[in-house]
């Protein structure tokens, strides 16, 4: 039975809590940063006491949260932006998707639809900016002023836009079915087991090709449009992609996970456990664990057979 992208979130999440052991042009403006002080309110539990039940900030930019793919994008430009300027300072929120705080009247006031991340610009008239691609876009566009992430003119401005459009359009989407329906679902379903988890490995191959000649995706610097796929590749493994086969993104993913303000925006609002490196931890240390993770590839493998999958790209 298919199961709504909601419960995909919500499964994605549980399985997180469960497993973790491992705690526009020239013409562009930039105006004054943010200083707003560095506070945060964690809900990792499902201790009610410290459920978000609000705005914490008044000026200054507020995330709302949580540790998926999504939700790095956004911590990870933040803290890429405080590493090379010192600013901004934003306050952050933990968003338990499984306690539906994302549903809630004043969560969804400044994201309407429901889903985590959203930015708040308590500067900006309280202005809420919601889906990942629109917050890197928004705070490169207010505070990187000498653009070390972004773009000020075509062909490159246009190719980071394309990029992260593609993200966002395709990765994204692929992946978090694959996520599902390879490790998720209750029922084993072989069909769109083989579908998403092939299609997922299409378009890393389109990235793998493009990070042949290229060393980021867009204008030879690290960007935006790196962020947004590699929030997306630091899980391939947990939607069953293997990136031993993608050579050229992998060496890609290696570099970007070694950021300092990558490591500490992907610890916002707590450490993963379903990223590439604590997966790969976890299979070397727990036998049990890697027997678990063998079955599984298993299954997608004789999925894959059963509908005479081949890979191919593009």
């Amino acid at each position: 039975m298919f199961r709504s992208p909601f419960l995909r979130v919500q499964q994605t999440a549980s399985h997180l809590f469960k497993h973790t052991t491992f705690s526009n042009t020239g013409s562009l403006t930039c105006r004054a940063f943010s200083t707003t002080s560095p506070l945060k309110q964690d809900n990792t539990d499902d201790n009610m006491a410290d459920r978000p039940n609000g705005l914490i900030a008044k000026s200054g930019l507020e995330l709302l949260t949580f540790g998926t793919p999504n939700g790095h994008k956004a911590s990870i430009i933040l803290e890429e932006l405080k590493e090379a300027y010192g600013a901004p300072n934003y306050v952050y929120q933990s968003i338990n998707i499984m306690q539906n705080i994302q549903k809630e009247k004043w969560f969804t006031d400044k994201g309407p639809n429901g889903r985590i991340p959203v930015l708040v610009d308590h500067d900006a008239g309280g202005l809420g900016i919601q889906e990942g691609s629109a917050i890197l876009s928004y705070v490169t566009r207010h505070f990187d002023p000498d653009h070390k992430f972004s773009f000020t003119s075509d062909p490159d401005l246009s190719l980071c836009e394309q990029w992260t459009a593609w993200q966002h359009g395709g990765l994204g989407p692929m992946q978090g079915q694959a996520n599902h329906f390879y490790r998720l679902a209750k029922e084993r379903i072989p069909y769109p087991t083989q579908r998403y988890v092939g299609e997922t490995e299409r378009l890393y191959g389109i990235l793998d090709a493009r990070l042949a000649d290229h060393p980021y995706l867009v204008g030879d610097k690290y960007s935006i449009a790196d962020i947004a796929s590699f929030s997306w590749v630091n899980v391939s493994y947990f939607a069953g992609v293997d990136l031993d086969k993608f050579p050229n993104l992998q060496k890609w993913w290696k570099k970007i996970a070694e950021r300092p303000a990558v490591k500490k925006g992907l610890a916002i609002p707590n450490e993963p456990s379903i990223t590439n490196e604590p997966y790969l931890k976890k299979v070397e240390e727990d036998g049990e664990y890697k027997k678990k993770e063998e079955e599984l590839k298993e299954l997608a493998n004789k999925a894959k057979e059963q509908y005479g999958y081949k890979y191919s790209s593009p």
